[in-house]
């Protein structure tokens, strides 16, 4: 099998909420790397295009991460989410996860590298 992944996956089982507007729904997170996360499909998931808000918070702290993202991938089990904007706190709590659970703080610094160089493009406004 073509391995295709840009970026370190570390399983990561909690609950978590996604928001679109004035929708939110409960859902759990399977795993996660730097540019996005596998979840559960809530029941009742009916999003709109657009930006959906992954939230959740660490196991055993009152530290939240935040991302931005867009829907890449649907079945009837599962959500795959493209990050394509995370707060700096976020990013940076995200990072010491992945570096824990990976144990390659190198790999790591390269995907991050890779993630600014990817999120990093000018927008016109």
């Amino acid at each position: 099998m073509d391995e295709r992944r840009q970026f370190s996956r570390i399983l990561f089982n909690t609950t978590a909420n996604l928001n679109q507007g004035e929708n939110m729904w409960a859902t759990k997170i399977h795993d996660l790397s730097l540019n996005g996360a596998l979840i559960d499909k809530p029941m009742d998931f009916e999003p709109k295009e657009g930006t959906i808000t992954l939230g959740f918070s660490l196991p055993d702290s009152d530290i939240e991460l935040r991302m931005e993202a867009t829907l890449v991938y649907s079945t009837e089990r599962l959500l795959g989410l493209k990050c394509f904007h995370i707060d700096v706190d976020s990013i940076s709590h995200l990072r010491r996860m992945l570096e824990l659970n990976l144990g390659d703080a190198s790999l790591l610094n390269r995907e991050l590298a890779n993630f600014i160089d990817a999120h990093d493009k000018p927008t016109l406004d």
